[in-house]
Order: structure tokens, then sequence, then C-alpha cells
């Protein structure tokens, strides 16, 4: 991470052009979130039709081995595995 600079010693057009650098870095980082969550959103979108399909079809949504793993993880054990695996 850039150290931040010595405000009293930097002029009003340095002060200025900063403040525009970490402007433009800002819309870019908040550009790029939002893809990010547009990406998220489509992701789970299928894994729900996937889920929904699963369900139509009278097929487990969620297993034994699913409940083992979230099981696991919250008595944080080796990362979600099973001590069985």
């Amino acid at each position: 991470m850039d150290t931040f600079p010595d405000l009293g010693s930097l002029s009003d057009q340095e002060l200025k052009d900063l403040i525009q650098q970490l402007t433009e870095e800002e819309v870019d980082i908040s550009y790029k979130r939002r893809i990010l969550h547009g990406k998220i959103d489509i992701l789970r979108a299928e894994l729900v039709n996937r889920l929904r399909k699963k369900h139509e079809t009278g097929e487990d949504v969620i297993t034994g081995a699913d409940v083992q793993r979230l099981t696991d993880i919250l008595a944080g054990r080796s990362g979600g595995e099973s001590e069985t695996e």
C-alpha cells in the first residue's frame, strides 16, 4: 500500500492532481466491483436453477454429505473436510 503523502508539503496543484488520481482509481475499482457483483448474481441464479430442477425431478437438493461438510466447517475441522474422508 502506498504511503500517504505529507499534505503540508504539496502544492495546491499537486493536491488537485492527487484528488483526481484517487478519484479515477475509485471509479475504476467501483466499476470492477459492479462487474464482480453481476457475475456473482449470474452464478447464484444458475445454482438456484440447478437446485430447482433437482427438486422438481425428486433428486436430493441437500445430501447427507452436504450436511456433514457444513457440520465440519462449523466445528472448525480441517477446512470443511469430513474426518471420515
